[in-house]
């Protein structure tokens, strides 16, 4: 997916509870989406957070993450007890057409392979094998980015399983995979978006997603 992501950093509120410029920066991208936002259901009730929304060259949101859990960190090293317990949950905007940069040609238009891809990619920026060298990460990460893309160019590829899971209560089909690294699924929903997820520590066969009722009370 042609598209560029912008980080949205969580920040604290200002004395008496106000927002503070970056806080409500973050949340604007959110509102700006012509679509709506998935996030875990309310069965889950821990911490939510904002983290970042790509946009199209004209600036037009198509996709955004929103974090439930523990604030993953990259870590090359860690035991099982150490990892953080997160799912995040990836938003894309259903697009059967998209225009390039200069409005001359179209892009590929997004699907369920979008949802697992970009899924796929944010799990691994929060990988780092612990027996490698920092210098080589990169490296590595530009190869497991293709792999990903690979693998979700390939969703009925034995790599994947199928996984039904509520989305505002309906059950839907989702495919998903693990690693080593976490776990990534993606499906699509009746609202006219896909929906991707990435996550360790939690097991992604109890979730459920839902539409997210007012974004505004992420930021």
């Amino acid at each position: 997916m042609e598209t560029t992501s912008r980080a949205v950093e969580q920040a604290p509120a200002a004395e008496g509870g106000q927002q503070v410029p970056s806080a409500r920066r973050a949340v604007d991208g959110y509102l700006r989406a012509p679509f709506p936002w998935y996030g875990l259901d309310e069965a889950f009730t821990g911490p939510r957070w904002l983290m970042q929304v790509g946009t199209a060259a004209d600036g037009a949101v198509e996709h955004g993450s929103i974090g439930h859990g523990d604030e993953p960190s990259v870590r090359a090293e860690t035991t099982a007890e150490e990892r953080e317990r997160f799912a995040v949950v990836v938003t894309v905007a259903a697009n059967p057409v998209r225009r390039s940069a200069d409005g001359t040609g179209l892009l590929e238009a997004t699907s369920v392979s979008s949802a697992a891809w970009l899924a796929g990619v944010g799990l691994l920026s929060f990988t780092w094998p612990g027996q490698m060298d920092h210098s080589l990460r990169d490296d590595w990460l530009d190869q497991q980015t293709e792999t990903a893309w690979a693998l979700a160019d390939d969703l009925d590829g034995p790599e994947w399983s199928t996984l039904s899971l509520p989305v505002d209560g309906v059950p839907t089909p989702f495919h998903y995979r693990e690693s080593e690294f976490g776990w990534v699924l993606a499906g699509s929903t009746e609202q006219g978006v896909h929906v991707g997820a990435y996550g360790r520590g939690m097991s992604a066969y109890g979730l459920g997603f839902a539409v997210v009722k007012d974004i505004a009370e992420y930021a």
